[in-house]
């Protein structure tokens, strides 16, 4: 008996997943589940297995995306002034604007996470709910962008803009199912 009693914090421990396989399992439930993976599998000793941090980190992955993708648009933008494609810098004009309002979406997103209180069912439901909007107009805002770019002619400048802010919707995406999942365990 003595011996089965000295196995079993082992088998427990076993039965336990690693923080990586807990990122990688609701990875899985992503529509990107790779790049999920890969973007917030760095995190896993901070994440650990709570699904309220993992939404955060993956939140904060999010902004830290949009605003690398936002500078690149708006230094872009004033190189385009210079151009006789008034088209082409009138789109990344809208793009930058409405990119801008990704990131101050996603912000707000982020400072709610981190101020969670849920000092009552309803308020932790209200500041929930509040992070899914803003981070779901924040992924309508970066279609806005790769929606505008539809009239601007075919380039490497289109091609980059668009494939930037492709990956900057990808992880926003993710991140929104990640928090969408933490709002169904809590709620």
């Amino acid at each position: 008996m003595k011996f089965l009693l000295l196995l079993a914090p082992i088998f427990i421990a076993a039965a336990v997943s690693s923080p990586a396989d807990f990122i990688r399992t609701n990875c899985d439930t992503t529509l990107y589940p790779d790049l999920c993976y890969h973007s917030l599998a760095v995190y896993a000793n901070a994440v650990q297995s709570d699904p309220a941090r993992l939404a955060r980190v993956a939140v904060g992955v999010s902004l830290s995306r949009a605003k690398r993708t936002t500078l690149y648009v708006a230094n872009l933008t004033r190189q385009a002034d210079y151009s006789p494609d008034h088209r082409a810098a009138a789109a990344l004009h809208d793009c930058s604007s409405v990119l801008g309002d990704a990131v101050d979406q996603i912000r707000g997103s982020l400072k709610q996470m981190r101020r969670l209180t849920g000092r009552t069912a309803g308020d932790l439901r209200f500041q929930l709910s509040n992070v899914q909007t803003w981070m779901s107009a924040a992924l309508t805002n970066e279609d806005t962008c790769v929606d505008g770019l539809d009239d601007v002619d075919d380039g490497p400048v289109k091609a980059d803009v668009s494939a930037r802010i492709l990956k900057a919707k990808e992880v926003t995406s993710n991140a929104l199912a990640l928090v969408n999942m933490f709002v169904t365990k809590v709620t």
